[in-house]
C-alpha cells in the first residue's frame, strides 16, 4: 500500500473518530493508533521496545 492511500485511510478514520466520538474519540483513536504503530514497528524490527522499557543500565 502506498503512502497516499495510507494517508487517505488514516484521515478518513480520524474524521470518523471526531464525528462519532467527538474530541474524546479523536484522542482515543490517536492513542490506540500510536500504540498499534509502535507494536507493528516492533514486530517489523524497526523499533526495539525492549530497549525503551529496559532503560539505562
Amino acid at each position: 500500500m502506498n503512502h497516499t492511500r495510507t494517508g487517505l485511510i488514516l484521515g478518513l478514520a480520524l474524521a470518523f473518530a471526531v464525528i462519532l466520538g467527538g474530541w474524546a474519540g479523536l484522542f482515543w483513536a490517536l492513542l490506540f493508533g500510536g500504540l498499534g504503530a509502535a507494536l507493528g514497528a516492533h514486530l517489523d524490527g524497526r523499533l526495539d521496545l525492549r530497549a525503551l522499557l529496559r532503560g539505562r543500565e
